[in-house]
């Protein structure tokens, strides 16, 4: 399928604005990048980094600040992942809201949509957790898979999106709470038991703490950015992620991705109906502690 060796993205760690749109802001960045990287293929935004965190900014997709952001990808020539937006769809029961993230390519068509598997709940409970994965393929470079914020937090998100050939996670996050370390480890940890680079893309201002996170397949962090706005051009390496899910990671060493497939235990935890453990439902109900 692949015939490139390198791949360029940029992940934007941009400060987000609540109150008002950040397109403009994402357009400028679009066309620094196009202009100071020239190599650089692909950008990452962070979660919501469109039209902020409001939920009565919800929008049906296609919609037009959607349109407005497929204009700038093919203005650019770029692939386009703008973070996510709130997308509303309107229903027998009334209107639902989903957390939606469009896949654009150069010539600003949309691929593909995901919409968020997790919302934040307790504490997200107006939003509706999508329940397709989404993977795509860029011609000539590899396969890409999309998730959002706190789909990183269970495991079996990422294990899937691999399972269907994701090479690259693409992950925006907007997380301004005080476990963003964990999250930092968890990023890590996803990408080398799942040998997949990893791209974690948070903002800053009312998007988030910042502190975005980018691994390659072994595990090491390309890099980590600060509390600041930042430009990530970092350049995937698709022949190198091939060999080491081929011989082993970290020269020739594990090889989780073929040990997974070829396991002798049965994980009937993932059975939502199962009554082998009981425990689980001893918690009580997902609520918002008092």
């Amino acid at each position: 399928m692949s015939t490139a060796t390198t791949f360029g993205i940029a992940g934007v760690q941009m400060e987000v604005c609540a109150f008002d749109s950040n397109l403009e802001r994402m357009a400028g960045y679009l066309r620094h990048i196009r202009s100071r990287f020239p190599w650089v293929r692909m950008v990452l935004f962070s979660e919501l980094a469109a039209l902020g965190p409001k939920h009565d900014r919800a929008e049906p997709l296609p919609g037009p600040t959607e349109d407005r952001l497929c204009g700038l990808a093919r203005e650019t020539g770029l692939w386009l992942i703008p973070g996510s937006l709130f997308e509303s769809v309107a229903g027998p029961e009334g209107t639902v809201v989903y957390n939606t993230t469009p896949v654009i390519n150069p010539q600003g068509e949309v691929v593909t949509r995901f919409r968020k598997l997790f919302p934040f709940r307790p504490y997200e409970r107006d939003v509706a957790g999508g329940t397709d994965f989404c993977v795509f393929d860029v011609p000539g470079a590899g396969r890409f898979g999309v998730s959002i914020c706190y789909d990183m937090w269970f495991p079996e998100t990422t294990r899937t999106l691999v399972a269907m050939g994701a090479e690259v996670i693409l992950h925006p996050t907007m997380t301004d709470t005080i476990d963003r370390d964990v999250e930092l480890c968890i990023a890590r940890a996803s990408a080398v038991t799942n040998q997949v680079y990893f791209f974690d893309v948070n903002g800053v201002g009312d998007g988030g703490v910042g502190r975005s996170i980018i691994v390659d397949p072994s595990g090491y962090v390309v890099h980590q950015a600060d509390s600041g706005a930042q430009i990530m051009p970092i350049e995937v390496d698709f022949a190198r992620l091939r060999h080491e899910r081929e011989h082993g990671l970290r020269s020739n060493l594990g090889q989780p991705l073929k040990s997974f497939r070829d396991r002798d235990c049965d994980f009937t935890v993932y059975r939502k109906d199962g009554t082998d453990f009981p425990y689980l439902h001893s918690l009580g109900a997902l609520d918002k502690p008092q």
